[in-house]
């Protein structure tokens, strides 16, 4: 049986090469072109699958969170939020050109590096998958977030060099790709506010042992303190452009070190749970 993370990752290819073709073929076009944005959507309905049995099908009252189905897990729900939160066709347009193969690298890495660490958790412990669900979710909004960035950087250097390419001028304006990161970003920081208190309050609940302080932790709390920060500059003082880009992404590298490193380095590395 042919494995359904090999599909999804065909579909992803599929679909990101089927909007670069349409792209080179119509370059006024602002809509892309349908059958890319139909097979984008297959490949997310084949990888919501995949995750769906990946994460839950091997057991009742459980969750597997595994390195590469974690990462795996966050990519897809990326390319979902960056498509209903945007809702626009340029921002479809630009989730199959670019994001489409980081999905595709997501569902090949589920076959490469398999990570199974099985979690049970009863009626008792649901506090425990609400936990994790929020975790996840804030981790997403903050890739989709930390997207928006890099493009703002770089858009506006390729406006300041005067060399903006053909599949580029059909992007979204600066200022509502700006605003999008921005309303992400205040969604994200909720969440994360959330699985902080919970993690630091009712570890001993949820985990079974006290809250403990290590580098997991410390990278987390600097990541809600740079993004605490950022919005309250944005809220007082109105801080934009490659300020706020800066401390985007100096906060998302602290929280992908938080939890991607270390599960990285323990799961894949040194083979422990």
């Amino acid at each position: 049986m042919t494995d359904p993370n090999f599909i999804t990752a065909i579909l992803y290819l599929v679909a990101s090469s089927g909007a670069w073709l349409a792209t080179r073929k119509s370059q006024q076009s602002v809509r892309p072109a349908a059958w890319p944005v139909i097979v984008l959507a297959a490949a997310l309905v084949m990888h919501a699958v995949s995750l769906g049995w990946a994460l839950f099908g091997e057991g009742e009252g459980g969750i597997n969170i595994g390195f590469s189905h974690a990462i795996s897990l966050i990519v897809w729900l990326t390319l979902l939020s960056y498509i209903m939160v945007g809702n626009d066709a340029r921002l479809t347009r630009l989730a199959n050109l670019y994001l489409a193969p980081v999905g595709a690298w997501s569902a090949s890495m589920v076959m490469w590096l398999p990570s199974y660490i099985w979690i049970e958790y009863d009626g008792a412990k649901l506090a425990f998958a609400v936990h994790i669900i929020l975790a996840i979710l804030a981790y997403a909004l903050y890739t989709v977030a930390a997207l928006h960035a890099l493009l703002i950087l770089f858009l506006q250097k390729q406006l300041l060099a005067g060399n903006i390419a053909s599949e580029q001028r059909d992007l979204p304006p600066l200022l509502r790709i700006e605003k999008l990161m921005f309303q992400l970003l205040w969604i994200a920081f909720l969440m994360l506010t959330a699985t902080l208190i919970s993690g630091v309050f009712f570890s001993e609940a949820l985990f079974g042992k006290p809250f403990q302080v290590n580098h997991k932790t410390v990278f987390s709390v600097l990541s809600w303190f740079v993004f605490g920060g950022l919005l309250a500059g944005r809220f007082i003082a109105g801080w934009r452009g490659r300020l706020a880009v800066r401390w985007t992404l100096i906060g998302f590298v602290m929280l992908l070190l938080s939890y991607v490193g270390s599960k990285f380095v323990l799961e894949v590395i040194l083979k422990r749970v």
